[in-house]
């Protein structure tokens, strides 16, 4: 038990700081300044605290955070949310459920090109509510799948959260992003699943849409082509070599200018606008990386990775009843911890234990933000289903909640996929030169 002494400290503390409401990033940061003061005297602690400042503040790796974040800003503003979602439409609205299916396609679409769950979802709340509605979907299926297709956002690349996470692992980012192509894929696939087993169930829960002629589909199509450029661009980019993922951050932005400069809707304000948004977010993204990263530093020298790593072995689980325990962890914290404090707050702890365990830590990074995206649909935080309520005031937050039940089903599917299938993730990555 003495062992345990050094750490036990200061994880009552920061879960008592964020009880009271202190901002997560400032109680990390306090956590472990305090820590690593007690541990290494103020000496050892202001050294390792003010190279942890240095060294993210000027990271060139970090720089692709902003820059991707100014991609989506720009997407968002060019209107390509609407042409995604008509789209898809017009392909599958015929479908019994299928504009419910096309919902779930165009947050695929609109991720590849934004990163952000919440922004995925509030942005199909205002495109494709109205449709489904107009059609007789129910309130429940229609938001349910808004809110559990805007959690792909930060899956299907390029994604903020791998972004945080290969930094605090030091894995390759491009790596990361191509590992979570095939996974955010079965993602779709899997809500389309939901969508036709719940419309099996209740046949009126999802009417089918207005018939389309090819040449509607193929001129609908036509408007997709600013995304699709860009995602391959990016995206095939890296997986081709010909740039790192900081480089494709650079270019994906400038091409997010480009298409909303041609397509005639960006104005000086709203290009302001989608500035400003980006400090902003880069500055909160930047906060709780730098309180996780100290954090991280007083986990370490007290010992917990280790601690943690000796329990396992003392209670004689096997490598993957440990994994799946940690995973059950990630599915608690989702209930009541909003997704990128989490991810920064448990990694330190959990990634050298299971890289101990021999399992490749970019699969375990895709499981993590799998296991997230859950969390963003599961209550009582469910911090999309919150999001999505803004958007839709007349909406309850229960038919929120009741209507996300089948996707977060297909989403243990896809756990339990990536669990027995690790190639999911990792072929991929292993054919990148």
């Amino acid at each position: 038990m003495m062992g345990l002494e050094p750490w036990v400290p200061g994880l009552v503390a920061l879960v008592v700081l964020i009880l009271l409401g202190l901002p997560i990033a400032f109680g990390m940061g306090l956590v472990g300044t305090v820590g690593l003061v007690l541990l290494l005297g103020p000496r050892g602690a202001m050294s390792i605290v003010g190279q942890t400042l240095f060294d993210t503040g000027l990271s060139y790796t970090l720089s692709v955070v902003p820059l991707f974040i100014l991609m989506g800003n720009l997407v968002t503003r060019a209107g390509l949310s609407d042409k995604l979602y008509g789209a898809c439409h017009a392909w599958l609205g015929a479908r019994r459920g299928g504009l419910a299916m096309a919902t779930a396609v165009a947050c695929g679409g609109f991720s590849a090109v934004c990163g952000s769950s919440l922004a995925t979802a509030a942005t199909m709340g205002k495109v494709a509510l109205p449709s489904m509605r107009r059609y007789g979907t129910s309130d429940s299926l229609a938001a349910g799948v808004i809110a559990a297709g805007g959690t792909l956002g930060i899956l299907i690349p390029p994604s903020v959260i791998l972004v945080m996470y290969g930094v605090t692992t030091s894995q390759d980012i491009g790596a990361l992003f191509i590992a979570g192509v095939i996974p955010g894929l079965i993602g779709v696939l899997g809500y389309m699943a939901a969508v036709r087993v719940t419309c099996m169930i209740d046949p009126d829960a999802g009417p089918r849409g207005p018939q389309t002629t090819l040449r509607q589909k193929l001129v609908a199509t036509r408007g997709v082509g600013g995304v699709l450029a860009l995602f391959v661009l990016v995206i095939g980019g890296i997986y081709a070599g010909v740039f790192t993922a900081t480089e494709a951050a650079g270019v994906g932005a400038f091409g997010a200018f480009l298409i909303a400069l041609v397509m005639g809707r960006l104005t000086l304000r709203s290009f302001a606008e989608a500035l400003a948004e980006t400090a902003a977010t880069t500055t909160m993204m930047f906060a709780v990386l730098t309180g996780a990263l100290v954090f991280a530093s007083y986990v370490n020298v007290a010992g917990l990775p280790a601690a943690l790593t000796g329990l396992a072995d003392a209670a004689d689980w096997p490598p993957f009843g440990v994994l799946v325990a940690i995973l059950g962890v990630y599915l608690v914290l989702g209930m009541v911890l909003e997704s990128l404090s989490m991810v920064l707050l448990t990694v330190p702890i959990f990634a050298p234990m299971v890289e101990g365990l021999g399992y490749d830590l970019v699969w375990f990074g895709i499981l993590v933000v799998v296991m997230t995206e859950i969390s963003l649909i599961t209550p009582p935080v469910g911090l999309n289903v919150f999001v999505l309520k803004t958007v839709l005031p007349d909406v309850s937050v229960g038919t929120i909640f009741k209507g996300v039940i089948p996707f977060i089903l297909a989403d243990v599917v896809r756990v339990a996929l990536i669990l027995a299938i690790p190639g999911l993730a990792l072929w991929l990555p292993s054919l990148m030169g």
